[in-house]
């Protein structure tokens, strides 16, 4: 397999939840071999607290995690990515900004866990949920021969993975 490192950006609404938990799974599964990125159509002033606690608690890294616009990654000036996936289903009916290099792309949607209402319990079952599913689907991800697949089947694997059951 190629030694390439794969820039990937996973974009939701508000770049605070979902496409955060992603950013952290991919830069530690990736095993050196992605470079992660997360943004937002309109991103919250920051992450979700109970998206940062269950990253911490499953010991990934957080520093330098922010919500930030997609704007950031569309620029003439932004470094090129791989793959785009959006994460919610607000963000796969918006019209998504034209990006550089024209990246393979796929909708991976999963229920917002901080939509979740009910006990602090409930909602943290709500974001190990999302983090269980965004993760088997990541691992799914990364296991892929990309040398081997041509555009065609390579974009067949990413939409197949975005419809996984829920775990």
């Amino acid at each position: 397999m190629s030694g390439r490192v794969f820039n990937t950006l996973f974009l939701c609404t508000g770049n605070s939840a979902r496409s955060i938990l992603a950013e952290a799974i991919l830069n530690r599964e990736g095993d050196g071999r992605f470079r992660a990125f997360s943004a937002g159509s309109q991103p919250k002033s920051e992450p979700h607290p109970l998206a940062l606690e269950l990253l911490q608690h499953l010991e990934h890294a957080v520093d330098g995690l922010r919500s930030k616009s997609w704007d950031e990654f569309s620029g003439a000036d932004a470094e090129p990515m791989d793959f785009i996936f959006t994460v919610c289903d607000n963000a796969a009916g918006e019209t998504c900004p034209i990006w550089p290099g024209q990246p393979a792309s796929a909708h991976w949607g999963i229920p917002d866990p901080a939509a979740v209402t009910g006990t602090i319990e409930t909602q943290r079952e709500a974001f190990a949920r999302a983090y269980a599913q965004m993760s088997a689907r990541i691992v799914r991800f990364t296991g892929l021969n990309f040398d081997e697949l041509g555009p065609a089947a390579l974009k067949r694997e990413l939409d197949d993975i975005g419809l996984m059951a829920g775990i």
